[in-house]
């Protein structure tokens, strides 16, 4: 069914954009291929200088979520250049300090928890709040989070409380802009991905490997995935979703108890060494 979609001339600003493989490069790709116009925005001069090839003759906005005030500006001057009113918002940012490796969640560093839920939960707020005038009346916004929030990798660190944050906070936005308006929220809740961001975490690549066994297709997660995604949640043919999370993770939440893991797990090797790390550390104790 041709543009089944109906993204066809539409605008929607996209936040996040780093590189070819960043989530927000490929669903503002797929966006631009279904014949919607994209205004993008990027964290720094220096990150826009760096697209230079990739985003030649495209609108592009700097916008340091960090920085107080910054969303209000943003707004006003994607308004100011003529983009709006805005069909969709895709909210694509997240940072977390593990410049000295990873601790202990209770060993967490006030400024760095602080700083990662200002960059990557608050900022969805914010910059809802300065786009709610130059929002379409039926606006979707879209932000990408992660598939489980029971207890993420040790590998994640305090990320997982601040993506329970910004799921949460989805939720709530979408209750709050009900009371006047249409825009929906939502959020793509994504398996783990190959990234440039992702390659920063330590140890990230034992996660990422073992989560794409623990997948019913025993195939990893594709970014272009979780942009077809957030394509449905940005368009008029998902109106009846709002406030929801859609886990996008080839069936890796729920395959706990897959054969060829337990076997694995289970090897008299493991198993045994396991027993003595027991041992060692009941004689320490």
């Amino acid at each position: 069914m041709p543009d089944f979609l109906q993204l066809t001339g539409k605008t929607f600003l996209v936040l996040g954009v780093a590189n070819r493989k960043s989530v927000a490069w490929a669903v503002a790709k797929a966006l631009e291929g279904e014949g919607a116009r994209v205004v993008y925005s990027v964290r720094s001069e220096a990150r826009k200088k760096s697209l230079d090839a990739q985003l030649a003759g495209k609108p592009v906005f700097v916008c340091d979520v960090e920085q107080e005030g910054a969303a209000e500006q943003l707004a006003v001057a994607v308004a100011a250049a003529g983009y709006a009113p805005l069909h969709g918002l895709v909210h694509s940012l997240a940072f977390a300090n593990y410049s000295e490796g990873l601790q202990p969640f209770h060993a967490t560093r006030r400024r760095d928890f602080l700083q990662a839920t200002t960059v990557s939960a608050f900022s969805l707020v914010e910059l809802a709040h300065a786009f709610k005038p130059h929002f379409a009346p039926d606006a979707s916004v879209v932000t990408i989070g992660i598939s489980s929030l029971l207890v993420t990798p040790d590998n994640y660190g305090y990320m997982g409380p601040v993506k329970a944050a910004l799921e949460s906070a989805a939720r709530f936005l979408a209750k709050s802009f009900s009371a006047d308006s249409a825009v929906r929220f939502n959020v793509v809740g994504s398996g783990p991905l190959k990234t440039s961001a992702s390659a920063g975490i330590p140890g990230y690549l034992e996660s990422y490997l073992y989560a794409e066994k623990l997948t019913f297709r025993k195939r990893a997660l594709a970014t272009d995935e979780v942009a077809s995604v957030a394509l449905f949640l940005l368009s008029s043919r998902s109106s009846g979703i709002n406030g929801a999370t859609l886990a996008v993770d080839a069936g890796l939440g729920l395959n706990y108890f897959d054969q060829e893991i337990i076997r694995l797990a289970m090897r008299p090797e493991v198993v045994n060494q396991r027993r003595e790390a027991r041992v060692q550390k009941s004689d320490i104790g």
